[in-house]
């Protein structure tokens, strides 16, 4: 039987993370909501348990809190930031408000190495991301760890296997972080390592199976990776009750439609019905400028386009596609108090009524763990590695008003940074690269001639999953070969200029 860990989400931008490497430890997890019944916990039998973060502090009037009956359990425990602080609080030592709030890299000076620390040497840079601070720890706490603003950056129970640290282990920038969920894992908790993306596979495609019984599925199918995995795996589940539909809603980079139908004409399991509704996304657009709107205007307009194709299918119940958890993070309060960032047109941006029941098999999931997932079930590079693209399309990368006019400058501009990309070499190396049309003119000369023409940015970063990310350091030869390109060849463009804000403070798409 596979060992299981629970996640307790307090709330944290960061919750999915800690999931995340727990299962780069082939461990399985599963995130509960803070309030969740203990009786659910108790059920799913974990070999330990994680507190998350949160944006919430322990002594605000509605801070969740950990239940009591949670420690009740005797299962070893690790409290992550406001899961430190909620123990402290809980058990009655005293959390307030830092005097200096502490974001950012620190360095952790560890005074007890054994079992959580054990591997990490006397020093250690953590991240820290807290505005509050423990000042004493309750009775049979020790601290085992401190920072220059934290005396108390980590501690454990003297008796007990209960853990906390205020630092976030789960994200890139505490590079002892790994060690440290191992450390939980395998030294304290005694879990083994048997979890993989094949297991995942087969419970999803159970999970899919036992949820939509008889039924048929309408897959909404872009040609990313994402919805493409998303209906191989609904296939594996269903066979020939599933239908695919690729929407072009003019809103897609330059010659993608084309590439889509080829690619899947490849994969004759996957019959694939192809809707051009771009006129009709287009007028839905007109004069819409704000960002959220479009978000909605586009998410209720996909389904009105899935919703006649099903029609003409006859009975179809069940609306497939491809959400992932950043979607998923950023749109709503999922399952703790986290804050809405912004309004994914596949999640938040939905209609509050529609004829479908969702299946979204990889919500829980990262971008390259779909990757992983699509190689197990044999997708081609050609899919597996094409950048990110929101489902929104150039609709969030033409800021202000959407016009035909304006996506094909774009579109145009867009082509020429990824092939440049692609030619140096980069492509692979970049999360995400690509061009946004800003709603600004400046005054140019070309051929000795004044010019009052638009502005294309370039947005180049790295990442690893998506949630945190930072400009790419792309080389200034590269730069100087996609500016000059798009000034020369995008007919209606005097100037590029170069995005260098990481994430956070900005988020990867500009809208």
């Amino acid at each position: 039987m596979t060992d299981t860990i629970v996640i307790l989400d307090f709330g944290s931008q960061y919750t999915q993370l800690i999931a995340r490497r727990v299962r780069e430890c082939r461990v399985y997890c599963e995130i509960l909501p803070c309030h969740a019944p203990v009786q659910a916990i108790r059920r799913l039998n974990p070999r330990g348990i994680i507190l998350s973060g949160s944006p919430a502090s322990v002594y605000d009037q509605d801070a969740p809190l950990l239940d009591p009956d949670v420690l009740a359990l005797e299962r070893p425990v690790l409290g992550i930031c406001y899961g430190m602080q909620a123990l402290a609080h809980l058990l009655g030592g005293r959390v307030a408000a830092a005097a200096a709030r502490e974001y950012g890299r620190a360095e952790l000076r560890i005074d007890d190495a054994s079992d959580l620390l054990a591997g990490l040497g006397a020093e250690t840079r953590v991240w820290m991301s807290h505005g509050d601070k423990i000042l004493s720890l309750p009775s049979d706490w020790t601290p085992i760890a401190h920072t220059e603003n934290a005396p108390y950056a980590a501690m454990r129970h003297t008796s007990r296997p209960l853990y906390a640290v205020q630092f976030h282990p789960e994200v890139v920038h505490t590079p002892g972080g790994r060690q440290i969920i191992e450390n939980f894992l395998f030294k304290v908790c005694g879990c083994s390592a048997t979890w993989t993306m094949r297991s995942f596979i087969e419970k999803a495609v159970q999970g899919i199976r036992e949820t939509v019984g008889g039924e048929r599925v309408l897959c909404a199918l872009s040609g990313g990776v994402d919805s493409a995995v998303t209906a191989l795996l609904v296939h594996q589940a269903i066979a020939d009750r599933l239908v695919s539909v690729f929407v072009d809603n003019g809103l897609l980079r330059q010659g993608e439609a084309v590439s889509v139908m080829r690619a899947f004409r490849e994969r004759p399991e996957l019959p694939l019905i192809a809707v051009d509704a771009s006129a009709r996304f287009l007028r839905a657009l007109k004069g819409v400028t704000d960002p959220e709107e479009k978000r909605k205007v586009i998410g209720a307009e996909f389904i009105g386009v899935f919703e006649e194709e099903a029609r003409k299918l006859g009975r179809v119940e069940f609306l497939a596609q491809g959400t992932l958890y950043p979607d998923v993070i950023e749109s709503q309060r999922v399952r703790g108090p986290s804050a809405t960032i912004k309004t994914h047109h596949n999640v938040g941006g939905l209609p509050r009524t529609m004829t479908f029941r969702l299946i979204e098999p990889l919500r829980e999931l990262f971008k390259d763990e779909v990757r992983e997932i699509g190689r197990e079930l044999g997708l081609p590079d050609s899919i597996l590695w094409r950048h990110p693209f929101p489902g929104p399309g150039l609709a969030v990368r033409v800021l202000g008003e959407v016009t035909q006019e304006r996506l094909e400058i774009l579109r145009s501009a867009d082509a020429i940074v990824e092939e440049e990309l692609t030619g140096a070499g980069l492509y692979r190396d970049l999360w995400q690269g690509f061009a946004v049309l800003l709603p600004v003119k400046t005054v140019g000369v070309m051929g000795d001639a004044r010019t009052y023409e638009n502005v294309v940015g370039l947005r180049a970063v790295t990442s690893e999953d998506g949630m945190t990310a930072d400009w790419a350091r792309l080389p200034f030869e590269v730069l100087g070969v996609i500016s000059n390109r798009i000034i020369n060849e995008v007919k209606g463009v005097n100037r590029v200029v170069y995005d260098i804000s990481s994430k956070p403070p900005s988020t990867i798409e500009w809208e």
